[in-house]
């Protein structure tokens, strides 16, 4: 007999005017689940920082980026796995706002490093704030040994071990 995800999956205001489905086999694929959750987050996420105008690859170029001062977008684009084009077209968003720029590289002239400026370090001060609250908004949902497995889960995925 298929599992059946809880139905709080499918309330949302868009939902709450439709019958909600049977998800029938879906409700046995890990995918789906983790498709649902990553849904949750991602709406969650996105009210959140709607007030900053910041999407979560943005968000994520800026840690990165504050983390490993003088980084290129090739280091970037590998560590959040995507392509040059789209790693140059999220940057390039973000130097629009002023909030990264790019440094030609003391040590090699081809290359381009990336900083966050003064506007850029105050925005993710800002963002951090934010991200606190959303990420706790779903922590909260599980004990601290429950959060642990979790992750420890999760990375098993994407990491393969």
């Amino acid at each position: 007999m298929a599992a059946k995800p809880p139905q709080d999956y499918f309330d949302t205001e868009e939902a709450s005017a439709t019958p909600r489905l049977d998800v029938g086999r879906l409700g046995d694929l890990l995918g789906f689940h983790l498709r649902m959750a990553h849904v949750a987050i991602y709406r969650d996420f996105a009210e959140t920082m709607e007030e900053l105008a910041l999407t979560q690859k943005q968000l994520a170029v800026m840690e990165l980026i504050s983390a490993n001062p003088g980084a290129s977008q090739i280091d970037l684009a590998n560590t959040l796995g995507t392509d040059r084009a789209t790693m140059m077209a999220l940057v390039n968003r973000l130097a629009a706002r002023d909030l990264v720029e790019r440094r030609p590289s003391a040590a090699d002239r081809r290359r381009q490093e990336l900083h966050l400026t003064t506007a850029g370090r105050a925005m993710l001060v800002q963002a951090r704030k934010l991200i606190d609250r959303h990420e706790q908004h779903f922590i909260d949902l599980f004990s601290g040994d429950e959060m642990a497995a979790l992750l420890t889960a999760l990375k098993r995925i994407y990491k393969g071990n």
